[in-house]
C-alpha cells in the first residue's frame, strides 16, 4: 500500500513576464476554490511510490505523460497538495499502469477541455482505486464541455430543422405537378367564369366620364 498525493499549480508562469496576467489567475483561482460556477485554470499531477509526479502535457510527437521531482514542475507556479488515500496497488502494478497509460495518452491529442493534465489524473486515481479530483479543480473544463455540447446540439437541431423544411417543400412541389388534369381543369374553368363574371357584374355601376355627360 502506498499514499496518493495530488500536486496542484496555478496554470501561471512567473517567468512569463506577464504580471498582470498571472495576478488575474490567480485571483480566479482563489474564487474558484471558494465555489464560482465557472472554474478556475489549474494543472495537477500525482505522486505515488517514490519522489516524482506524474501528469500530462501537449507535445508533437510521442506520449504525453511526464514525470519530474514531486512538486517541482516549473512550468507552472505550485498551489499545494492533497492526500487521496492509499492505493492497494503494488509498485510493479501501478508501474504497468503507467505503461498503459503512456500509450494511450499522447501529447499531439492533448485538448484543453476535452483531454488535459487534470482528466489524466482522474484515469490514473481511478485506475489506482482511491477518490478523483476535488471538482473545483477541472471546473473550468468541465463547464467548457457542456458549453462545446450544447452548441453542437443547437447546431444539430437548426441542421435537421433545415432539412424538414427543403424536404417539405420539395414535397409539396411535387404534388402541384402531380395533381390530376381534372382539378387543373376545373381551376382553369373557374377563372374563366370569373373573367366572365366581372365586366356583367359592374356594368352600369361605374360610369366613365363620356356616360356622365350624355345623361345630364
Amino acid at each position: 500500500m502506498a499514499e496518493v498525493i495530488l500536486h496542484v499549480y496555478d496554470v501561471k508562469n512567473n517567468n512569463s513576464g506577464n504580471e498582470t496576467l498571472n495576478f488575474a489567475i490567480v485571483q480566479l483561482n482563489n474564487a474558484c476554490k471558494q465555489g464560482l460556477s465557472i472554474g478556475g485554470v489549474f494543472h495537477a499531477a500525482v505522486q505515488v511510490y517514490g519522489h516524482e509526479e506524474w501528469g500530462y502535457r501537449l507535445c508533437d510527437e510521442g506520449s504525453g505523460v511526464y514525470t519530474c521531482p514531486a512538486g517541482k514542475n516549473t512550468m507552472y507556479t505550485y498551489r499545494e497538495i492533497i492526500a487521496l488515500g492509499r492505493t492497494s496497488c503494488s509498485v510493479g502494478k501501478v508501474s504497468q499502469i503507467l505503461k498503459e497509460l503512456s500509450q494511450e495518452w499522447p501529447g499531439n491529442k492533448f485538448d484543453l477541455l476535452a483531454k488535459n493534465g487534470n482528466h489524466f489524473c482522474n484515469e490514473l486515481l481511478q485506475r489506482l482505486g482511491v477518490p478523483k479530483l476535488p471538482a473545483w479543480i477541472n471546473r473550468f473544463a468541465n463547464v467548457g464541455d457542456i458549453a462545446c455540447e450544447t452548441s453542437q446540439i443547437l447546431q444539430k437541431t437548426n441542421e435537421e430543422m433545415l432539412t424538414a423544411g427543403k424536404e417539405a417543400y420539395k414535397n409539396a412541389i411535387d404534388a402541384a405537378f402531380k395533381a390530376p388534369k381534372s382539378l387543373l381543369g376545373l381551376s382553369k374553368g373557374a377563372r374563366v367564369r370569373t373573367e366572365q363574371f366581372k365586366p356583367k357584374f359592374f356594368d352600369g355601376r361605374i360610369a366613365g366620364p363620356d356616360e356622365e355627360a350624355s345623361k345630364k
